[in-house]
């Protein structure tokens, strides 16, 4: 059996968790390279993003991560779930379940009203976890602008 999991907040960058999103980030997108380390520290730096890491919880290895990030607007505090990511060899742990869960906790406890994410539909393992957690699709179009 593998070891737990344990769900941690970022609270420094350094190589060593640069080294650990250069494995994850081409897993979830080919396109895009991991954050440098003025990136991440960006990341956990702001007050609007929490970096969520699930470790090995006997070997403090990363196997996933997701960034939280709270925002207030005019009608609410919201959140916004990004980028999860579980390294392939760590899938069927539990570790996305964990991950999210947390996130959940810590958005309730910022005082979010609504925790949003996208999943594209060729994810469909992601899709059926987020389902299960709760989430419901919304009817609605998602625009982007590139910049």
């Amino acid at each position: 059996m593998s070891a737990p999991v344990t769900i941690e907040v970022a609270t420094a960058a350094t190589p060593e968790l640069v080294a650990a999103f250069e494995q994850l980030i081409p897993q979830l997108s080919k396109s895009s390279p991991g954050p440098s380390l003025p990136e991440l520290a960006e990341m956990i730096e702001s007050p609007a993003t929490d970096v969520l890491l699930a470790l090995d919880s006997e070997t403090d290895a990363v196997l996933g991560s997701l960034v939280l990030v709270v925002f207030r607007i005019p009608t609410a505090v919201r959140a916004w779930i990004e980028d999860v990511v579980v390294d392939g060899a760590a899938r069927g742990r539990g570790v996305g379940e964990a991950l999210n869960q947390f996130a959940l906790e810590l958005a309730r406890a910022k005082g979010a009203k609504t925790v949003d994410l996208t999943s594209r539909p060729s994810r469909e393992a992601a899709n059926r976890l987020y389902q299960r957690l709760g989430f419901v699709a919304r009817e609605t179009n998602v625009y982007r602008f590139d910049l």
